[in-house]
């Protein structure tokens, strides 16, 4: 199903939007979902997989473990999503404690990246790099003043990271989140936050959203990179297991219950290490999910997993139209 997309990096009438160009481009997805990329989780296969499926593929530049081996990845999937009907997203953390942020740019804008995703940090200085190949920059943004900076550091589309999200999450309900980021902003726009299914995303849109941006179903797949014992814990977890802790990461972020108790960073009495407790390391084994994880229930291919999607979603339009 073809449907169109407004890739405009600018609303004429909004002053403070710093760019003019309007562009107009059609996509062929075979339903409107980016496969969100997940540290540890999101690799070649997961990519791949999602592309060719029909969906956006994404991925943290930084799981391929060195700018060499970036370099690769990106030249194996391009070689094996040619024709594809979906596309290729890498994500760039910003932050300057990211070292290899310049070297993993480089190397984004030198294949040509369709979508780029930039996370923890402004997009101000790379978004013209990344447009004068052609590629689309995004921007998570998880409070409406991050998202009005965004827009006028030039980005193409704002993915609005809501509550209940897997990973670090927003705290905006996603109704509020889009009402009012729609008050101000025309362009292109997707969803975080508890996505899970073909129906919500059909919902996300009839709410204002283009796409909707899901991680944890994608956990629960062969491809990914997530050990047997995480996508098993997906498939037997609901909304009850999933805990918001600050102690791994140092912001809000939604991990599985099982993983904090195992590895010692939430107690059996439910109380948990103070923020930015743990090590860094934990992330291996502290296993991030959303509040919709019950909806998974089976660890399947990506190919199914984005079909089950398309059919729901396609259901849902006739719910809609009643």
């Amino acid at each position: 199903m073809k449907y169109s997309i407004s890739a405009s990096m600018a609303i004429d009438s909004k002053p403070y939007c710093s760019c003019s160009m309007q562009i107009k481009e059609t996509f062929s997805f075979r339903v409107p979902v980016i496969a969100a990329p997940m540290f540890l989780v999101s690799g070649i296969e997961l990519v791949v997989s999602s592309v060719n499926a029909g969906i956006v593929g994404a991925f943290p530049t930084l799981n391929a473990r060195t700018p060499a081996l970036l370099d690769a990845w990106l030249s194996e999937i391009k070689d094996r999503t040619l024709g594809a009907s979906g596309l290729v997203a890498a994500n760039l953390i910003l932050h300057p404690s990211n070292g290899r942020r310049d070297d993993d740019l480089d190397i984004v804008i030198n294949h040509r990246v369709p979508w780029v995703i930039t996370s923890v940090g402004s997009p101000a200085n790379v978004a013209g790099r990344i447009h004068a190949y052609g590629g689309r920059v995004l921007a998570d943004v998880a409070t409406v003043r991050h998202a009005r900076k965004a827009i006028e550091a030039g980005v193409d589309m704002l993915v609005l990271l809501t509550a209940g999200a897997g990973g670090n999450t927003g705290w905006i309900n996603p109704f509020a989140f889009i009402e009012e980021v729609r008050s101000f902003w025309s362009g292109p726009l997707a969803v975080a936050g508890c996505v899970t299914t073909g129906r919500q995303v059909r919902a996300v849109q009839v709410a204002g959203a283009d796409m909707a941006y899901m991680g944890t179903p994608f956990i629960a797949t062969p491809e990914s990179m997530a050990s047997q014992d995480y996508k098993e814990a997906l498939v037997a977890a609901g909304a009850d297991d999933i805990v918001k802790t600050d102690a791994v990461t140092g912001i809000p972020a939604n991990f599985l219950k099982s993983s904090l108790l195992a590895q010692g960073i939430m107690q059996a009495d439910g109380s948990l290490l103070p923020k930015g407790a743990s090590d860094l390391a934990s992330w291996k084994t502290a296993w991030s999910a959303g509040q919709g994880v019950a909806s998974i229930g089976a660890v399947e291919t990506v190919a199914h997993r984005v079909e089950k999607l398309h059919q729901e979603w396609i259901k849902a339009a006739d719910v809609v139209a009643r």
